[in-house]
């Protein structure tokens, strides 16, 4: 289970979620900072991650599009990294059954 996270979630995302999501990516730390969502959406794809994200475009992609990538919204307003790093822990389990169901293409966190 590895994860494309968006530029408008901090990079230390990868190394403290690596025990979760190992090999995990970061838009900025692949040099594709300041790229558009289709340049996102296919870099997910090309990459085999799910895409996690702030931005509720990708919820709309996700509809019109279905998965790959397969999309997780972070929805917590103002929040610091800690708290999406609990999030997604304490959300591990509902992560992994999104991953393995074949027709989900969105699931949000919040």
């Amino acid at each position: 289970m590895r994860l494309l996270i968006d530029e408008n979630l901090s990079e230390a995302l990868v190394e403290a979620l690596a025990d979760l999501f190992p090999d995990s990516l970061h838009v900025r730390l692949l040099g594709r900072g300041g790229a558009g969502d289709e340049e996102i959406w296919q870099l997910a794809r090309d990459h085999g991650c799910m895409l996690l994200t702030r931005d509720e475009d990708y919820a709309g992609m996700s509809v019109l599009r279905s998965a790959p990538p397969k999309v997780i919204l972070v929805r917590l307003g103002n929040c610091t990294t800690a708290d999406v790093i609990r999030l997604l822990r304490d959300r591990e389990s509902t992560i992994r059954e999104f991953h393995d169901h074949p027709d989900a293409a969105f699931l949000a966190l919040g």
